[in-house]
């Protein structure tokens, strides 16, 4: 459900988008998270550019 929040927030983004600078950058910012997701899935992603996951419990 919407909150009074995000309704005056859509409002605003209504009444002054942003600019298509800052689009093209959030389309580029998430253009290279999927190429760096689509390389890791492959297998073609480095060893070493690849996070460990640790297992602990608190």
């Amino acid at each position: 459900m919407l909150d009074i929040r995000h309704l005056l927030r859509m409002k605003r983004w209504s009444q002054s988008p942003p600019s298509a600078r800052r689009v093209k950058l959030v389309f580029g910012v998430v253009a290279v998270a999927l190429l760096i997701i689509g390389l890791e899935k492959l297998g073609l992603w480095p060893q070493w550019a690849t996070a460990e996951r640790l297992n602990r419990r608190f």
